[in-house]
């Protein structure tokens, strides 16, 4: 057993800074998964309206767009994990409200209307906008940079296993023994969170290179910059954001679960579970067998293959072929967020990953956040199922153009990839 524990797949978990980011991870996301659940089901149940899940994600994007660029610059020169550390609390203080807000004999949502829930979301965006660029520049320095492949497929497996089991903990917990317990396991998440991040040693603040002194709006220019110099990151990035920007069914499951498929917040708990489910089954085949050979078509193939299975999802009546679409969406989705992760630890200098990873951060929070105030008013426009097809149509043409304009993306292979290379590259450009 030890002697299979110690190949190649595993030698990063021996890591032990590692291993706790891993666990860590996996309650983080437990927790806010969880927490977007019972977010989703109880405003659809207070309002009846699609559109007020679109704003969910509305709320949630500006201010994760609104600070990433900052939260880029500083995360390049202060210390990556008390920054986390921090950030982490304002999680637990959003969790504290809504558990409050939903407490009956309060009567606050009478009094407040649904307010405190938008407020909490806007507390969640901003620090989604702070973690996502923290996190990934603290892999960075917690792993050797041969190890980065292997890291990012851990740590997307830990994700998608966090994301099986908060969806599902927060639709029972609520379904069996109300919203109050619900958002009480949430806090109690995110407070454990806390006391992770205590144990793992702080690698300490990045060697400052030159130019490290200049001004903020100069450091947040270079990162941006950079992204757009290299032909990979930003087609990586691209394809990310309008793919999903149009491909999302997520924020709208809540009315699939309650108007369509009828299986209440325990049918919802699995179907946001099942997407999950296939990039756990996928994360195990890529622990093995990374995608670094012909990354560029394996990742276009992918987020084709997402594209379908939000087109058959949206017209499925029922539940078992609704669970089926969402599980292969995890499933090639999986295959591209790894390829894209690796693409951003080894097409990025360590003092450069916390502004390129808050730029990667906005494409994500335009793809996913704003994707989902777009499935709301698409779906208000179009209604639900044509608004869906329509998105599972887009993505299939926009991965077909991408394809098509980037050669660069279509020839990607990682296992070619060198820093020193991308560098070189980068000053002939210049």
């Amino acid at each position: 057993m030890m002697k299979f524990l110690s190949g190649e797949a595993f030698e990063v978990v021996h890591n032990r800074n590692f291993r706790l980011f891993l666990i860590y991870r996996f309650l983080l996301t437990s927790a806010s998964l969880m927490q977007s659940v019972i977010v989703g089901w109880q405003l659809y149940n207070i309002t009846k309206d699609v559109l007020s899940l679109g704003m969910i994600g509305l709320t949630e994007v500006i201010p994760q767009v609104s600070i990433a660029l900052f939260a880029g610059h500083f995360v390049d020169i202060w210390d990556r994990k008390k920054i986390i550390l921090y950030t982490t609390s304002l999680l637990l203080l959003g969790s504290s409200l809504l558990t409050f807000y939903s407490v009956p004999s309060l009567n606050m949502q009478q009094l407040w209307g649904v307010a405190p829930i938008f407020v909490t979301i806007f507390i969640t965006g901003l620090v989604r906008g702070i973690l996502m660029p923290a996190h990934t520049a603290l892999l960075g320095q917690l792993v050797r940079r041969d190890l980065l492949t292997g890291a990012a497929t851990w740590s997307s497996t830990v994700w998608h296993i966090a994301a099986v089991t908060g969806p599902a903990m927060g639709g029972l917990v609520y379904g069996f023994f109300g919203i109050v317990p619900a958002y009480s396991l949430v806090f109690i998440f995110y407070l454990l969170c806390s006391i992770i991040l205590l144990f793992i040693k702080s690698p300490g603040k990045v060697a400052l290179v030159a130019g490290a002194a200049e001004g903020i709006f100069v450091r947040i220019k270079e990162g941006i910059s950079y992204v757009f110099r290299n032909k990979v990151l930003l087609s990586a990035f691209a394809l990310d954001m309008f793919a999903v920007l149009f491909g999302g069914a997520v924020a709208m499951l809540p009315v699939f679960a309650s108007d369509i498929l009828k299986v209440g917040p325990e049918g919802l708990g699995f179907l946001r579970a099942c997407p999950a489910i296939g990039a756990i089954l996928m994360s195990v085949i890529l622990t093995f067998k990374p995608p670094v050979s012909r990354s560029g078509p394996q990742l276009l193939y992918s987020v084709f293959g997402f594209g379908v299975c939000m087109i058959v999802f949206a017209i499925s009546k029922s539940f078992l072929l609704s669970s089926f679409c969402l599980f292969m969406s995890g499933v090639f989705d999986n295959v591209s967020v790894i390829i894209r992760a690796s693409i951003l630890q080894l097409y990025t200098s360590d003092e450069m990953k916390g502004r390129v990873a808050a730029v990667n951060s906005i494409f994500i929070g335009s793809s996913n956040e704003l994707g989902a105030f777009e499935s709301g008013v698409a779906a208000r426009i179009m209604g639900l199922i044509p608004s869906v097809v329509f998105g599972g149509v887009m993505t299939l043409i926009i991965v077909s153009v991408a394809a098509l304009k980037s050669p660069a993306l279509r020839n990607l292979a990682l296992k070619d990839s060198t820093l020193n290379d991308i560098l070189i590259d980068e000053i002939e450009e210049i």
